[in-house]
Protein backbone atom coordinates (compact mmCIF):
# COMPACT_ATOMS: atom_id res chain seq x y z
CA UNK A 1 0.00 0.00 0.00
CA UNK A 2 1.36 3.38 -1.01
CA UNK A 3 2.06 5.76 1.83
CA UNK A 4 2.94 9.44 1.65
CA UNK A 5 4.54 11.34 4.51
CA UNK A 6 5.16 15.06 4.38
CA UNK A 7 7.78 16.96 6.31
CA UNK A 8 9.40 20.38 6.44
CA UNK A 9 6.51 22.53 7.58
CA UNK A 10 6.92 25.22 10.19
CA UNK A 11 6.64 28.90 10.91
CA UNK A 12 8.36 31.59 8.90
CA UNK A 13 8.11 35.32 8.42
CA UNK A 14 6.74 36.82 5.26
CA UNK A 15 9.36 36.92 2.54
CA UNK A 16 11.05 33.81 3.84
CA UNK A 17 11.42 30.33 2.37
CA UNK A 18 10.56 26.77 3.30
CA UNK A 19 11.15 23.43 1.62
CA UNK A 20 8.55 20.71 1.99
CA UNK A 21 9.28 17.07 1.27
CA UNK A 22 7.03 14.10 0.62
CA UNK A 23 8.36 10.58 1.12
CA UNK A 24 6.72 7.89 -1.00
CA UNK A 25 6.73 4.19 -0.05
CA UNK A 26 4.89 1.01 -0.86
CA UNK A 27 4.89 1.30 -4.64
CA UNK A 28 6.92 2.17 -7.73
CA UNK A 29 7.39 5.91 -7.40
CA UNK A 30 8.30 6.62 -11.01
CA UNK A 31 4.89 5.36 -12.12
CA UNK A 32 3.13 8.21 -10.34
CA UNK A 33 2.50 11.82 -11.06
CA UNK A 34 2.66 13.88 -7.89
CA UNK A 35 0.79 16.92 -6.68
CA UNK A 36 0.86 19.36 -3.79
CA UNK A 37 -2.32 20.80 -2.37
CA UNK A 38 -3.07 23.12 0.52
CA UNK A 39 -5.97 23.96 2.75
CA UNK A 40 -6.16 27.13 4.79
CA UNK A 41 -8.41 27.40 7.85
CA UNK A 42 -12.02 27.86 6.80
CA UNK A 43 -11.22 27.48 3.11
CA UNK A 44 -11.48 24.74 0.53
CA UNK A 45 -8.46 22.69 -0.43
CA UNK A 46 -6.69 24.05 -3.48
CA UNK A 47 -4.14 22.80 -5.96
CA UNK A 48 -0.63 24.19 -5.61
CA UNK A 49 1.66 22.33 -8.01
CA UNK A 50 1.95 19.11 -10.00
CA UNK A 51 4.78 17.17 -11.60
CA UNK A 52 4.72 14.27 -14.03
CA UNK A 53 6.40 10.90 -13.49
CA UNK A 54 9.76 11.93 -14.95
CA UNK A 55 9.90 15.46 -13.61
CA UNK A 56 9.90 16.81 -17.14
CA UNK A 57 6.57 18.58 -16.85
CA UNK A 58 5.20 20.76 -14.09
CA UNK A 59 2.33 23.13 -13.57
CA UNK A 60 1.33 25.56 -10.85
CA UNK A 61 -1.55 27.51 -9.43
CA UNK A 62 -1.41 31.13 -10.54
CA UNK A 63 -1.12 32.23 -6.92
CA UNK A 64 2.25 30.51 -6.46
CA UNK A 65 3.73 30.65 -9.96
CA UNK A 66 7.24 32.05 -9.87
CA UNK A 67 7.51 31.62 -6.08
CA UNK A 68 7.03 27.87 -5.56
CA UNK A 69 8.93 25.12 -7.35
CA UNK A 70 8.06 21.43 -7.41
CA UNK A 71 10.64 18.73 -8.05
CA UNK A 72 11.14 15.01 -7.59
CA UNK A 73 13.92 12.50 -7.07
CA UNK A 74 13.03 9.11 -8.51
CA UNK A 75 16.01 7.50 -6.80
CA UNK A 76 15.08 8.74 -3.34
CA UNK A 77 11.32 8.35 -3.91
CA UNK A 78 10.63 11.90 -2.83
CA UNK A 79 8.95 14.97 -4.17
CA UNK A 80 9.66 18.44 -2.85
CA UNK A 81 8.06 21.85 -2.86
CA UNK A 82 10.45 24.76 -2.56
CA UNK A 83 8.51 27.78 -1.37
CA UNK A 84 10.04 31.23 -1.65
CA UNK A 85 8.84 34.78 -1.03
CA UNK A 86 6.19 33.41 1.28
CA UNK A 87 3.13 35.46 2.09
CA UNK A 88 0.72 35.28 5.04
CA UNK A 89 -1.93 33.99 2.63
CA UNK A 90 0.26 30.93 2.01
CA UNK A 91 -0.54 29.77 5.55
CA UNK A 92 -2.18 26.35 5.26
CA UNK A 93 -1.81 22.62 5.71
CA UNK A 94 0.14 21.33 2.72
CA UNK A 95 -0.33 17.76 1.54
CA UNK A 96 1.11 15.71 -1.28
CA UNK A 97 -0.76 13.23 -3.43
CA UNK A 98 0.11 10.50 -5.95
CA UNK A 99 -1.75 9.65 -9.14
CA UNK A 100 -0.78 6.70 -11.33
CA UNK A 101 -2.06 8.32 -14.53
CA UNK A 102 -1.83 12.09 -14.22
CA UNK A 103 -0.78 15.03 -12.08
CA UNK A 104 -3.85 17.20 -12.28
CA UNK A 105 -5.54 19.89 -10.23
CA UNK A 106 -8.26 17.84 -8.54
CA UNK A 107 -7.57 16.34 -5.12
CA UNK A 108 -10.12 13.55 -5.46
CA UNK A 109 -8.55 12.32 -8.72
CA UNK A 110 -5.39 11.27 -6.93
CA UNK A 111 -5.00 7.65 -5.88
CA UNK A 112 -3.15 8.33 -2.63
CA UNK A 113 -2.94 11.37 -0.34
CA UNK A 114 -0.82 12.35 2.62
CA UNK A 115 -1.93 13.79 5.92
CA UNK A 116 -0.19 17.11 5.47
CA UNK A 117 2.25 19.42 7.20
CA UNK A 118 1.48 22.85 8.64
CA UNK A 119 2.96 26.04 7.22
CA UNK A 120 2.44 29.33 9.01
CA UNK A 121 3.62 32.61 7.51
CA UNK A 122 3.55 35.64 9.77
CA UNK A 123 3.56 39.24 8.62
Amino acid sequence: QVQLVESGGGSVQAGGSLRLSCAFSGGIFRRYGMGWFRQAPGKEREFVAGINWSGGATHYADSVKGRFFISRDNYKNTTSLQMTRLKPEDTAVYACAADEYAYGRTWSDYDYRGQGTHVTVSS
